[in-house]
């Protein structure tokens, strides 16, 4: 059968939905909590018309926000019993301490990983493991830079604790840095989570430390790049550990 030649309208119609397919498909979409500021950019580029360099500074203020805010699909890894990145970014420290005091869960040190955020890094947050959401505390403090060790302790962060469906306890903190100055959390005591869920962000430059259950098996190392809900940092230990 004979293919019928296409028409001038076939290429009108095509050309503006082929365009916004591939839009739709390359670039990633806005958290919600940067839509104030992407629009801000925007009102401001249209309060400006008139005026070259107050169109252009809103512009590349919108586009500015449009890509810290950005909001990557992920696919979490299918294999059971492990943790993955809470954050992108790079590992900074992966060290033995206790976890935080105001989540009441003892002293004993455990592993901590610890992924810090660049302003060119995708801030939305993602849930490391699947399990239910038994604390989340917010704590004041500094705004030290987020790279350095004292950070973890010292600076304004957000706790939360999560306990798998095996029992153990997982730590994701939110920790604010020296430009950031506001952390989102969406989690409510009490719901249930399942990995590479997004649950939060932190604006402008963060870290997230990982507290992981005592006997697991750390899979990544400092100074390398994580995805978060794809990067595996830890295997869980015990009957939690299967392939």
């Amino acid at each position: 059968m004979a293919r019928r030649p296409r028409s001038a309208d076939d290429t009108v119609t095509s050309g503006p939905q082929r365009l916004v397919g591939i839009l739709r498909s390359s670039i990633p979409p806005v958290h919600p909590a940067g839509l104030p500021f992407v629009s801000a950019g925007l009102i401001v580029a249209a309060l400006g018309r008139n005026h070259r360099w107050a169109r252009r500074a809103g512009l590349a203020a919108a586009g500015a926000n449009a890509a810290f805010f950005r909001h990557p699909a992920r696919t979490p890894p299918h294999r059971t019993g492990v943790i993955v990145a809470p954050a992108d970014g790079r590992v900074c420290l992966v060290e033995s301490v206790p976890p935080p005091p105001e989540l009441g869960i003892g002293s004993d040190p455990v592993v901590r990983i610890s992924i810090f955020l660049s302003l060119l890094d995708a801030h939305t947050q993602r849930i490391p493991i699947g399990g239910e959401v038994l604390a989340v505390v917010h704590r004041n403090g500094r705004f030290h830079s987020a790279d350095v060790p004292a950070a973890s302790t010292d600076n304004e962060r957000n706790s939360v604790l999560i306990r798998t469906p095996e029992g153990l306890h997982v730590v994701v903190v939110q920790i604010a840095g020296l430009i950031a100055r506001r952390i989102v959390c969406d989690l409510q005591v009490g719901e249930t989570v399942g990995i590479g869920d997004t649950y939060g962000l932190i604006r402008y430059g963060s870290r997230l430390d990982t507290y992981l259950p005592a006997g697991s098996e750390v899979l990544i190392e400092s100074g390398q790049r994580t995805l978060a809900g794809e990067t595996v940092l830890a295997q869980l230990p015990g009957p939690a550990r299967q392939s």
